[in-house]
């Protein structure tokens, strides 16, 4: 949500993909969102510093509620119908997560933002997001990244001759490391047969584009 700024907000990103995902809505695609907090804070990095992993981790979590009201705020601003739900109890913000709650919403027709990570420190949104699609029995995960449009066995933004992958299997992006997403989250998706597709967010209308079955990105699929 940064753009190139790289930190905090950006208001132009965030109505760009408020757009996207009204569009995609119109195909009566349910749509839920797990959003991270690394344009304000990384749990990571403060563990690397010297702070308390945990305290890191909580204030990630945090960053990750302030993204999801901004989000929320952007879609109702252009009526799509949306619900936070945290992991993190803030009732005067959001709903709590329940799963059948969220399954509900979804049926309704609304956008169900997960915000607060999974409430507990040492798990990445990636983990999050992998955990959020197996509950809700969703039918893929749709990795949009900022800098980059696929998975790449290097990366591209050091190196221009890295290889560009359109296709992997879980197996592939565990043992070689690709930076795809955690391997914690890697095996969630292995084990419940989840497909993930990384894509990049730097083209408008790329949402769009995969859920009408464009072969943008990088599809990873395998279970066991």
């Amino acid at each position: 949500m940064a753009g190139e700024r790289g930190f905090g907000i950006n208001h132009d990103v965030l109505k760009d993909i408020a757009e996207q995902i009204k569009e995609v809505r119109k195909y009566n695609v349910e749509i839920a969102v797990v959003v991270g907090g690394g344009n304000i804070w990384r749990g990571v990095q403060g563990g690397e510093r010297g702070m308390d992993r945990a305290t890191a981790d909580y204030m990630g979590m945090l960053a990750t509620v302030i993204n999801a009201l901004a989000l929320q705020d952007a879609l109702e601003s252009i009526d799509v119908d949306t619900r936070v739900q945290s992991a993190i109890d803030m009732r005067q913000v959001a709903e709590p997560y329940i799963r059948r709650r969220a399954i509900r919403h979804l049926e309704k027709g609304r956008v169900v933002i997960f915000a607060g990570g999974t409430g507990n420190p040492y798990f990445s949104t990636d983990t999050t997001a992998a955990l959020r699609a197996a509950e809700i029995e969703a039918e893929v995960i749709l990795l949009a990244k900022g800098k980059v449009d696929a998975v790449y066995n290097m990366d591209p933004l050091v190196n221009p001759d890295a290889y560009r992958y359109t296709e992997l299997n879980y197996i592939d992006v565990i043992k070689s490391g690709l930076g795809v997403m955690d391997s914690t989250a890697a095996s969630l998706c292995m084990d419940n047969q989840i497909t993930l597709v990384v894509f990049g967010l730097n083209m408008s209308g790329n949402i769009k584009r995969v859920i009408m079955g464009e072969k943008i990105g990088t599809i990873v699929r395998g279970g066991v």
